[in-house]
C-alpha cells in the first residue's frame, strides 16, 4: 500500500504531537517562536501523514468488513466501493508525502541579496539589466515581498549598469534560487537603423541571507576603509568620507557601499551583503560536492551558466536548463508569468530529487 515505511509514519505522528503539545504548554516568548518555526517546518508533512493514518485505519477496517462472509453481499459490495475511493485517495497521498520528506534546503525559507549586473553587450546590456530588475521588483509585489535597494549603478543611456536589493517575505529564495545565471536577450537596440538583432546579457545572482548563527565574521579578519563617495563621472555627492570598503581577508572578497551619506549605515549594509557573499560561497561549495554524485542537476546556480534567452522579435522566453519555451515574453518581463518557468524549475528539481532517491 506505501513505500513509505510504517516506522517512519509513527515518528513523524509522534514528534508533531510534541510540538502542538510543547506549544500549549509554552509560555516563554523565545521559546514559543522557536517552537512556531520548528511546527510550521513539519505541519504540512504532520497534516499528510495524520491523514494517511487515518485512511490507513479506514481500509483494514473495510477490508475485514468486505471479507467477513457472515455479512450481506450488499454491505461486502459497498465496503468494496468505498474501499476504491479510499485507496485511489491514498496513492495519491503517498506521492505527496515522498515529495514533503524530500531533503529541505535549509535556506529556502531565507531573504535574498539580489545582484543584477549588466554583461557583453554595453549599453544595451544595462537597459536589459534595467528589465530584469523591474520584472523581479513586480515580481516581488505580486508576491507581498518587501524590496529594498541596497546600491545602485546607473547606465549611461538607461538602465543599470549593477544594482544590488534585499528581498524580503515568505519562501523568497525558494522561489527565486534558480534565477541565478546568465540571461541573454536579443533585440534591436532603439539606436540600430538596419534593423540588426543584438545579443547582450545580464548576469544575476540571488544569494540567500544568512541568520546571524549561519556566518559569524571577526573583526579580525574584515579591513575597513573609508573614502569620498562620488557620482558619475567622479562628481562629488558627499563632503564626508562615508563611503566604505570592507575586505573580508581570508577569502579576498571586497564589498564597497556608497549609497547612503552615512558611513554608519554604508557600513551595515556592506556588511549584509558581505555575509550573504560568504554564506552562498560555502553553499555553493557544499552544492558542488554533492553534485559530483549526480547525473544531472536544474543548474549549479553558478553566474557564469547561462540560463534563458528573451527573444524580444519572436516574443519567446526559453529557458535552457529544462528547454522550456514561452512566447509569453512581456507578461514574464510584468513578473506575471514568471511563476510559470519558477514552477516547472522546482518541478524538476523535485522530479531529480525523487529518481536519485
Amino acid at each position: 500500500m506505501t513505500t513509505i515505511p510504517l516506522d517512519r509514519i509513527e515518528s513523524i505522528l509522534k514528534k508533531g504531537k510534541e510540538l502542538e503539545d510543547e506549544l500549549g504548554k509554552e509560555n516563554t516568548s523565545d521559546r514559543f517562536v522557536e517552537l512556531s518555526k520548528e511546527y510550521a517546518e513539519i505541519q504540512s508533512l504532520y497534516s499528510a501523514v495524520k491523514e494517511w493514518k487515518s485512511i490507513y485505519e479506514e481500509i483494514s477496517d473495510l477490508q475485514n468488513l468486505s471479507e467477513d462472509s457472515s455479512n450481506d453481499s450488499e454491505m461486502r459490495e459497498l465496503a468494496n466501493e468505498e474501499l476504491k475511493d479510499l485507496q485511489a485517495r491514498i496513492i495519491n497521498l503517498n506521492d505527496a508525502i515522498k515529495l514533503l520528506l524530500l531533503p529541505k534546503d535549509k535556506a529556502d525559507s531565507s531573504d535574498v541579496i539580489l545582484e543584477i549586473r549588466a554583461g557583453t553587450g554595453g549599453d544595451e546590456a544595462a537597459l536589459f539589466a534595467g528589465d530584469l530588475y523591474r520584472m523581479y521588483q513586480r515580481f516581488s509585489d505580486s508576491n507581498g515581498w518587501k524590496t529594498e535597494i541596497i546600491s545602485i549603478s546607473d547606465g549611461d543611456v538607461g538602465g543599470f549598469r549593477e544594482v544590488i536589493l534585499s528581498i524580503a517575505g515568505k519562501g523568497v529564495f525558494s522561489r527565486l534560487k534558480f534565477e541565478s545565471g546568465v540571461h541573454r536577450v536579443q533585440r534591436v537596440p532603439t539606436t540600430e537603423s538596419s534593423g540588426r538583432v543584438h545579443t547582450s546579457a545580464a548576469t544575476v545572482a540571488v544569494l540567500p541571507e544568512p541568520e546571524d548563527v549561519d556566518i559569524v565574521i571577526e573583526e579580525k579578519d574584515i579591513r575597513v576603509d573609508v573614502f569620498r563617495a562620488s557620482g558619475p563621472g567622479g562628481q562629488s555627492v558627499n563632503t564626508t568620507d562615508s563611503a566604505v570598503r570592507i575586505t573580508h581577508l581570508p577569502s579576498g572578497l571586497v564589498v564597497s557601499q556608497q549609497d547612503e551619506k552615512s558611513q554608519h549605515k554604508n557600513r551595515a549594509k556592506a556588511m549584509k551583503v558581505l555575509r550573504a557573499r560568504l554564506y552562498e560561497a560555502e553553499r555553493f561549495k557544499q552544492q558542488q560536492e554533492r553534485a559530483a554524485h549526480r547525473s544531472s542537476q536544474v543548474g549549479s546556480g553558478d553566474r557564469s551558466e547561462r540560463i534563458r534567452t528573451y527573444n524580444f522579435p519572436q516574443g519567446r522566453v526559453t529557458d535552457h536548463r529544462i528547454t522550456l519555451t514561452l512566447h509569453k515574453l512581456d507578461t514574464i518581463l510584468e513578473g506575471q508569468d514568471l511563476n510559470i518557468l519558477i514552477d516547472a524549475l522546482t518541478s524538476e528539481e523535485k522530479t531529480r530529487q525523487l529518481l536519485e532517491g
